[in-house]
């Protein structure tokens, strides 16, 4: 396509956690006219990922220029596509601070998030009547 955005972002709009802050970098790409879409994850647009339901909702998603990466190095690509967030890239992204950061997102953050997520879908289908 010509005109499609170099990169894309999977992000989970049921959490809570997920849709504020990915929400906040879409109205900042949009205001700033920067070539990023942002995917709900329960939306068919999951569909062109090749990602199933449960493994997009783990960790967010980053495609750019054809490469998908996931959990900190996808901050680090979609922060350096915008302009106000290119230094926190940069400072994130320094030996150190990017393994940290990675095993805080890894083994902390995306789990716990992760976790939450399935409590919504089951609390969800209990409410569902049968």
């Amino acid at each position: 396509m010509e005109n499609s955005p170099k990169t894309s972002v999977l992000f989970n709009a049921n959490c809570p956690v997920c849709n504020f802050e990915i929400q906040h970098y879409a109205q900042y790409a949009v205001a700033n006219d920067l070539p990023i879409r942002f995917d709900d994850l329960n939306s068919g647009a999951r569909d062109q990922w090749g990602l199933d339901a449960d493994t997009a909702a783990r960790r967010l998603y980053v495609l750019h220029e054809g490469r998908l990466t996931s959990g900190i190095p996808a901050f680090l690509v979609l922060w350096a596509q915008m302009p106000r967030y290119r230094l926190l890239a940069r400072v994130v992204g320094l030996p150190g601070i990017r393994q940290v950061a990675s095993a805080a997102y890894d083994y902390v953050l995306a789990p716990v998030i992760y976790r939450w997520h399935l409590r919504r879908l089951r609390q969800q289908t209990a409410r569902v009547p049968h």
